[in-house]
């Protein structure tokens, strides 16, 4: 008999997308035994490499409701177009009344974002860039904001495309 391993099962593997939990939520429901909780999770999923999504989850059970999250933060993933570490230009975008507004930054500068729009940016692989949170400070709103801007970010290549010109052309 030859006893080799099988290296596949022995290695552990490489999850190919960073999890992140942003906010979890206890909720309580009297009723006639006591109270019932239930929990909800808002959680980031990013590959590092420009790819990123978040999932909203409900469930009685805590890790439940985070597996419901990723599940769905896989299934909502959007590509944001990263050179060198940071977004191609400044933009704005709102979700109800919460806003972000996101910059461009030099190499070295590094994430400069509060909570929930940093780790959006940090599971998509940026490195380089400033934003502000503005209005409301509601995890999932201010998640959601952050979506629409990272949406609404376009790359040269891609303009240069839609209006049927050359980067040589759009560039001077």
């Amino acid at each position: 008999m030859d006893h080799q391993k099988n290296f596949d099962r022995d290695q552990p593997k490489e999850k190919e997308f960073v999890e992140k939990l942003i906010k979890l939520n206890r909720t309580a429901k009297v009723v006639k035994g006591g109270r019932r909780f239930s929990f909800s999770a808002l959680t980031i999923v990013g590959d590092k490499k420009g790819k990123v999504g978040f999932g909203f989850g409900k469930a009685n059970d805590v890790t439940e409701a985070i597996r419901k999250s990723v599940d769905k933060a896989k299934r909502n993933m959007v590509t944001v177009p990263l050179k060198n570490g940071t977004i191609p230009h400044e933009i704005q975008a709102e979700y109800k009344s919460s806003s972000v507004l996101l910059k461009p930054a030099c190499s070295g500068t590094g994430i400069i974002a509060g909570g929930p729009v940093r780790a959006v940016l940090e599971a998509a692989g940026a490195t380089d860039v400033m934003s502000k949170s503005l209005g409301s400070n509601t995890s999932v709103n201010v998640v959601r904001a952050t979506f629409e801007a990272v949406k609404g970010l376009m790359n040269a290549s891609e303009v240069a495309k839609n209006r049927s010109k050359t980067l040589k052309d759009l560039w001077g």
